[in-house]
């Protein structure tokens, strides 16, 4: 079997619109309570933080750390107000440094 009719073959016989409820790839719906979501925290220069959520549309920031994770949680709460809201919020802070070597 050669290259061409591997890759080609389940395309055209698994092919399904995303909206189609038998297609395997697509956005998943939403069902029931999620156990976290993660954001992840960046510090700005002036010294804020920004957080953005991995697998929803959330964002927000602070000018600090506490303000940060109140303000994560009441963007979060508005974002599930029809919905269950997760059961924890994981806070990831990343942190880009470059150490000079010379």
């Amino acid at each position: 079997m050669g290259l061409h009719s591997v890759f080609a073959a389940p395309a055209q016989a698994n092919f399904r619109p995303l909206g189609d409820p038998g297609a395997r790839c697509g956005p998943m719906p939403y069902h029931g309570c999620m156990p976290e979501l993660v954001f992840e925290v960046a510090q700005e220069a002036d010294g804020g933080y920004c957080a953005e959520c991995l697998t929803e549309n959330i964002f927000t920031e602070a000018d600090t750390w506490d303000g940060l994770c109140k303000n994560v949680m009441e963007a979060t709460a508005a974002f599930f107000f029809d919905r269950p809201r997760p059961e924890r919020i994981r806070l990831h802070l990343v942190r880009d440094e470059i150490l000079s070597v010379a």
